[in-house]
């Protein structure tokens, strides 16, 4: 799969969790795919929530590897590193 194709694949993944993430009062966008790592920004209650880290290591993380072999890591950045 090209670069297109797994950043689009990686969207469509990341939308399809949007919704219990939002249901907690957060939500996530998607950065950038750079080198194996998938760039998130963790946005609305996710900010600072000590649960979030787990958010995006055991469900957000493990979703997209299992889905896409490409996928080794995914990080969160703030605002200023997106």
């Amino acid at each position: 799969m090209n670069e297109y194709g797994l950043v689009h694949r990686i969207e469509e993944i990341l939308e399809n969790l949007r919704p219990n993430i939002q249901m907690d009062g957060g939500d996530i966008k998607f950065v950038r795919f750079e080198d194996g790592v998938v760039y998130v920004r963790m946005l609305g209650a996710c900010i600072g929530c000590p649960v979030s880290s787990y958010t995006l290591k055991l469900g957000i993380e493990d979703a997209l590897k299992e889905q896409i072999s490409e996928v080794r890591e995914v990080v969160a950045v703030n605002e200023d590193e997106a």
